[in-house]
């Protein structure tokens, strides 16, 4: 856990959090933290796997790493979901910066 208020832990080399999605939203972006755990809005609508894609597309912009470097451990047909996203100074920096 950090002092911004965004619960993580590292393990493995990976940086694992909790992320709330709503779907089918008019835009996609990140509107920083719900809860402990990072509040992002996808365009695309919650169907075969498709806000999925859209929140590896949105966090790969957002943090920039590659699509490659971030999976979704779990909650795969829930808004919230557990992403794994591999571990650098840089990228937990920029995770951190969403909380501020």
């Amino acid at each position: 856990m950090s002092d911004s208020g965004l619960n993580f832990v590292v393990k493995e080399g990976r940086i694992v959090f909790n992320i709330k999605v709503i779907p089918a939203s008019s835009k996609s972006e990140v509107t920083g933290l719900y809860n402990g755990m990072i509040k992002a809005k996808v365009a695309a609508a919650p169907e075969k796997g498709k806000a999925n894609q859209a929140l590896i597309e949105l966090l790969s912009k957002k943090l920039n790493i590659s699509k490659s470097d971030i999976a979704i451990t779990s909650g795969l047909t829930s808004k919230i979901k557990q992403v794994s996203i591999r571990h650098s100074a840089n990228v937990l920096d920029e995770i951190l910066k969403i909380g501020k």
